[in-house]
């Protein structure tokens, strides 16, 4: 005997196998939790991006085999589908579908029952409520609350609830008295699939911030890798010649060739050298050699144990728009 399928459980399975088949990114979603009405209008502010189907989990696993035959690795999404879930197909990457249903998820009052997803602390101090009842309300909730100078106060910090445990009705009360919303209602992604790959919710949780800084690293990396080994690429060609034409300048000037370029600096280090022997005879000099060596920047002064004394320097910070425009110079 063959047990007997409803018509309309294999229309929405053949409705879903083809939508899978046609889209481009599939995914699976954790609806639970979310009031209807937040649903509907999360549904609307993603028309035109992703289309989300309801549909039993049992269903849905034999949707996702069915179409996996003609796209490969998509049966690992069976995996994901757990809890109160939901289809999605979009055209956006799996990393943006992320982001965007993220950001459909909004704090909500407790109403009790519900699992804390962290701990529940109250710090102490005066609260916007005038004396009465409510005193006993906090108390009953395992608050240390009391009247003092005519104002309710917290006396010392409290964790109502620790994470991981059911939020108590009493307790659920008093938080949303204290405008204190301790649940996140949203459209969670666990998995998706996107041309063979299966990303899952580990995966796609990216930290903006936190990778482009590992980009940048990786750039300057790369940067002082090249000049350092004379490898030459259209941008690491401008640092190589301005180190090559350092070096040369440099050597031109110990070498005491001279051109347009160094006879300035050889010219430079020759009266410095001067001043310096004419520092040694002070009696043998006349007024204007006095003059100039007076002019001239002095030594750093020595200390007894012959260290020089050195002057206390501000750190200089450099601004995040300076260390930006500096990339982008040394990238051209």
């Amino acid at each position: 005997m063959t047990a007997h399928v409803a018509s309309w459980k294999k229309d929405a399975v053949a409705s879903l196998v083809t939508m899978m088949n046609k889209g481009a990114v599939v995914g699976i979603i954790d609806v639970s939790g979310v009031p209807a009405q937040a649903f509907q209008t999360i549904r609307t502010n993603l028309r035109g991006k992703a289309e989300i189907t309801m549909l039993k989990n049992s269903l849905i696993k034999i949707a996702i085999k069915e179409a996996a035959k003609d796209k490969k690795g998509l049966d690992e999404l069976v995996e994901a589908v757990d809890g109160q879930c939901a289809i999605v197909i979009t055209t956006l990457n799996p990393f943006k579908l992320y982001k965007q249903l993220d950001a459909t998820k909004t704090k909500m009052p407790a109403k009790g029952g519900e699992v804390s997803p962290e701990d529940i602390e109250i710090k102490a101090g005066e609260t916007a409520f005038k004396p009465g009842p409510i005193v006993g309300e906090l108390q009953k909730a395992g608050l240390p609350a009391a009247i003092e100078q005519g104002k309710v106060v917290i006396k010392k910090d409290k964790v109502l609830v620790k994470k991981g445990d059911k939020i108590p009705r009493e307790v659920a009360l008093v938080l949303a008295k204290l405008e204190i919303f301790p649940i996140t209602v949203g459209l969670d992604l666990h998995a998706a699939y996107d041309d063979g790959m299966v990303f899952k919710k580990d995966v796609l949780a990216v930290d903006d911030a936190e990778y482009l800084g590992r980009v940048l690293a990786a750039a300057s990396g790369a940067m002082n890798l090249a000049v350092f080994v004379s490898y030459p690429t259209t941008a690491s060609i401008r640092p190589m010649l301005a180190n090559a034409h350092m070096k040369a300048l440099n050597l031109a000037v110990n070498a005491k060739v001279a051109n347009e370029e160094t006879i300035k600096l050889m010219l430079a280090k020759a009266n410095a050298q001067m001043l310096s022997v004419a520092s040694k005879v002070p009696s043998a000099l006349d007024d204007e050699l006095k003059g100039a060596l007076s002019a001239a920047p002095k030594a750093p002064e020595q200390t007894k144990g012959g260290e020089a004394k050195k002057e206390d320097k501000k750190e200089e910070k450099v601004s995040e728009d300076e260390a930006a425009a500096g990339l982008g110079a040394l990238f051209g």
